[in-house]
């Protein structure tokens, strides 16, 4: 397995954040120098991520990243299974973009799907026996809806009742779906506010009650399930920030002050989260509900 030297003494830059802090989110990894290092997600032990088109992992304390693909055209992922033993994925490979699932130590892959329209990864099930991934193979116009397929190769991809969605993240119980209904076409558009504004809805899988995140307008993406309540990227406030929405409450918060470069991902698991930020950066991040601060790392090149 080929491997990536991070330097140990400057893998990782501690800082405390508060959440009334004026500080930008990711200013002090950039002032330490960028990483080109994209899409993290963690499990037990480990934060997966993106680098060159390849996906890469190292261990949560920091130490030498290992090279878990070698195409160099991942376009999707990576996310780490519910228990961490398996990596799903998308890659440009033999002409299309299709889905595939790796072992985390390496291996193999495997692929999942053969949809001439491409297949894009997007998460798991919580049980951790199906990968959900995005395509337009069962779509009559150019909008993306949202399949799940089993991660062991058997059987064949699930179209979810929904009319499009872009990607999506269900509970921990499996019985809603936080998800994007609509596919922006320019999302570089900063602070866009045209007819295709990102948001997120949830809905019940069985009853299929829809409930819509409030906003006015704002990009709105990326959400992610931690208890009962969903955590999403949107510039409603200025840069792209941390919020939570509260699914008992109704309430919308925001829960990382950023006054910096926007944060582009967020992914959370085992007790802990990921963000990576246009500076390049990826921080880990606590949230300690009593004293409501975030112990954060940067890596820095």
């Amino acid at each position: 397995m080929t491997s990536l030297q991070l330097d140990l003494k400057r893998l990782f830059l501690v800082a405390l954040i508060v959440m009334t802090t004026s500080t930008g989110l990711c200013g002090v990894a950039a002032a330490a120098g960028p990483l080109l290092l994209r899409n993290p997600s963690l499990s037990k032990d480990k934060i997966a991520f993106l680098y060159a088109d390849d996906i890469w992992t190292v261990p949560r304390g920091g130490g030498e990243a290992a090279r878990l693909t070698s195409v160099g055209a991942v376009t999707e992922g990576p996310y780490f299974s519910p228990d961490g033993t398996q990596v799903a994925y998308s890659t440009r490979e033999h002409g299309q973009v299709d889905v595939y699932v790796v072992n985390a130590e390496g291996g193999v892959p495997r692929r999942l799907t053969w949809e001439p329209t491409g297949s894009y990864a997007a998460g798991w099930t919580p049980d951790g026996k199906d990968v959900l991934f995005a395509s337009m193979h069962a779509s009559f116009s150019d909008y993306f809806r949202l399949f799940v397929t089993h991660a062991d190769g058997t059987g064949t991809p699930t179209v979810l009742p929904l009319p499009s969605a872009e990607t999506g993240s269900f509970s921990p119980d499996g019985s809603t779906l936080a998800y994007e209904p609509i596919l922006q076409w320019e999302d570089a558009w900063k602070h866009y506010r045209g007819g295709q504004t990102k948001k997120v809805w949830l809905v019940n899988m069985k009853s299929l009650d829809l409930v819509k995140v409030p906003r006015e307008n704002s990009n709105d993406f990326n959400p992610v399930w931690e208890g009962n309540s969903v955590y999403f990227l949107s510039d409603r406030n200025g840069p792209v920030s941390l919020f939570r929405y509260d699914t008992e409450s109704k309430a919308v918060t925001q829960v990382v002050d950023n006054h910096g470069y926007d944060l582009k991902t967020v992914a959370a698991g085992r007790g802990g989260w990921c963000m990576s930020s246009l500076a390049h950066c990826i921080c880990m991040i606590s949230i300690q509900k009593k004293s409501r601060q975030f112990r954060s790392r940067f890596t820095a090149s």
